[in-house]
């Protein structure tokens, strides 16, 4: 992308000359950045905590000492653009260095799952937004950006869909359970008057009646993850990653989870849901016809 590379370049001439670094360092640092920015596929305004956190997983090949570095060159290039004001936020900020091991979100087990919803007090129209959000981003495993967009004529409640529109504008229909569903149906019942006319058709909405921000989302998953003693370092995409983990580890078929997700490769979802590559190949091996 044309935006991306211009930016990169900027941020080079800005390691140069004014923060005085090496040529060396600075081809490491725009190294990583160039890496990144071409896995993620989009400008690098729009990208989220969840890609970097996707990305951090997927370099699970590297050493942790190495990992920590690449966290350092992703946080640095996008520090240059909040203080150049191309972004308004860092999204590198909810993301925690690497300490010991190779670099992988945490995985909730279904009894935590569990507990985190049930720690959501149902008895505030806030309180059932935020426990469909919630089921939403487990039980269809969306990132937090496809939440907060999530329409309320994207959701097919007849016929157990919701339709996605992913990186890329891709769209993609991802089954939704009864439990999600119900959910949503029932924060429909109470949801408020949209605040303006692009916020109509939105489905989560903040008091002011407005977009949900996925600050706010963060906020959510945190604050109901300390309620319901869960201690994992956990965000939105922590959701996202259980869900598809427990699907594979039930015996759902990959390319099934990797089209639900939305991943453009299968390696990504293999790596993604912490499945060994023996337990996929094992299952084919078995029943290859030529054995």
């Amino acid at each position: 992308m044309d935006d991306n590379r211009i930016l990169v370049e900027d941020y080079s001439r800005y390691l140069r000359i004014e923060r005085a670094m090496s040529p060396n360092t600075v081809s490491g640092y725009c190294r990583d950045v160039v890496s990144f920015l071409e896995h993620a596929g989009v400008p690098a305004g729009n990208v989220e905590p969840d890609d970097i956190i996707e990305y951090m997983s997927f370099r699970k090949d590297l050493s942790s000492r190495s990992q920590a570095r690449l966290l350092s060159s992703l946080r640095s290039f996008f520090n240059y653009l909040v203080m150049e004001k191309s972004v308004a936020s860092n999204p590198c900020d909810v993301v925690d260095s690497p300490k010991t091991g190779r670099y992988l979100p945490d995985v909730l087990s279904v009894e935590e799952v569990e507990r985190i919803m049930d720690s959501v007090a149902l008895d505030s129209v806030s309180g059932v937004r935020d426990r469909a959000i919630l089921e939403v981003l487990y039980g269809c495993g969306l990132r937090v950006s496809e939440a907060v967009s999530l329409k309320i004529s994207d959701v097919y409640d007849g016929e157990g869909f919701v339709r996605i529109v992913g990186k890329g504008n891709k769209q993609r229909l991802v089954p939704i359970g009864e439990m999600a569903l119900g959910f949503v149906l029932r924060y429909l019942e109470v949801r408020p008057e949209p605040g303006d006319r692009e916020s109509e058709d939105i489905l989560f909405l903040n008091r002011s009646g407005r977009k949900l921000s996925r600050v706010s989302v963060f906020n959510i998953v945190k604050r109901q993850a300390m309620l319901a003693g869960v201690g994992k370092e956990i965000s939105p995409h922590t959701f996202r990653h259980s869900f598809a983990t427990h699907l594979i580890e039930n015996g759902a078929d990959l390319r099934a989870v990797q089209e639900m997700l939305g991943h453009e490769s299968i390696l990504t979802t293999e790596i993604y849901t912490h499945v060994e590559a023996s337990h996929w190949q094992g299952n084919i091996i078995s029943h290859h016809p030529r054995k």
